[in-house]
C-alpha cells in the first residue's frame, strides 16, 4: 500500500508540475522507457525511412514560421551552426513543401521555454522544404545537458542510480501529405553520453558529424567572421500505410 501511495503521489506531482512549456508526465514516461517502447511499436524502422525517437517534454505547438536560411538561434548563447539536408520519400524522391519543426537547447543546456520572461521563441522554428526537398537554417551547436530532476522523473533516475544526461542533439518533426509524421533527433557524433541517454532515445542511424570550420565563406554563401560548425542530414519519410 505504501508503494501504491508513492506511485499515485508521483503521478499527481507530475501532473501538477506540467505546463505549456514543460511536460513532466512525458518526461516521466521518457525516463521509464515507456515513450521509446511506444515509438518502437508504432513506428518500426522499415523501407529506409529515418528512424523515430521520442518527442521529449519541450515540444511546443505553434513555433514561428521561418524561411530557409533563417537564424533560429535568435540570440541564444552558443557557437553558430549551419544545419541542412533534404526531406525525401523512401524511394529517394524529394518531398517538396514538407513542414519541418525544429527545436533544441542552447549552450547552457536550456530550451527557450525554460527561461522565465523570455519574450520570443529561440532555438525553435518551423520551415518548409523547397521544391528539391532541401532545407537549411542556422542555430547554435547542440550540447549535452541534464534533464530536469526536480520532479518525479528525477526521483526515478536517482532510485535507479542513473545519470540525468542527454547527449547533444537537435529535434525534428516532419509532416507532409501522404507520409507518416516523423519525430526524430539528430545526435552529435562523439558525444560521451550517447551510450547512456537518460530517455533511451539514441539510435546509431541518427548520429551525425557536426564539423568545425574556421571563419570564411559558409556552404550557404555567408561570410562568417568567427568559427562555426555545420551538419548535414537527410530526413526520409515513410509513406502512409493504407
Amino acid at each position: 500500500e505504501e508503494e501504491w501511495a508513492a506511485g499515485i503521489a508521483g503521478l499527481t506531482r507530475a501532473g501538477q508540475m506540467s505546463t505549456g512549456g514543460r511536460q513532466e508526465v512525458v518526461l516521466l514516461s521518457d525516463v521509464l522507457g515507456v515513450s521509446m517502447a511506444v515509438v518502437g511499436a508504432n513506428h518500426p524502422a522499415a523501407g529506409g525511412a529515418t528512424e523515430s525517437t521520442v518527442l521529449g517534454p519541450f515540444f511546443v505547438d505553434g513555433a514561428p514560421e521561418v524561411e530557409n536560411g533563417a537564424d533560429l538561434g535568435a540570440g541564444a548563447p552558443g557557437r553558430p551552426c549551419l544545419m541542412r539536408g533534404r526531406v525525401l520519400g523512401a524511394g529517394g524522391a524529394p518531398v517538396a513543401g514538407a513542414a519541418i519543426d525544429v527545436w533544441q537547447a542552447d549552450e547552457a543546456g536550456m530550451y527557450d521555454v525554460q527561461y522565465a520572461g523570455l519574450e520570443a521563441p529561440r532555438g525553435r522554428g518551423r520551415l518548409h522544404a523547397d521544391r528539391d526537398g532541401r532545407f537549411w537554417f542556422w542555430s547554435v551547436l547542440p550540447v549535452a545537458y541534464p534533464i530536469p530532476t526536480d520532479g518525479p522523473a528525477g526521483d526515478v533516475l536517482r532510485a535507479g542510480g542513473r545519470e540525468a544526461m542527454r547527449p547533444a542533439h537537435v529535434h525534428f518533426r516532419v509532416q507532409a501529405d501522404g507520409f507518416e509524421t516523423l519525430t526524430t533527433h539528430v545526435f552529435v557524433a562523439g558525444d560521451p553520453h550517447l551510450g547512456s541517454d537518460a530517455v533511451f532515445g539514441v539510435k546509431r542511424s541518427l548520429i551525425a558529424p557536426f564539423t568545425a570550420h574556421e571563419p570564411g565563406r559558409t556552404p550557404d554563401g555567408r561570410e562568417m567572421d568567427r568559427p562555426y560548425h555545420s551538419m548535414e542530414y537527410d530526413l526520409v519519410l515513410a509513406p502512409v500505410q493504407r
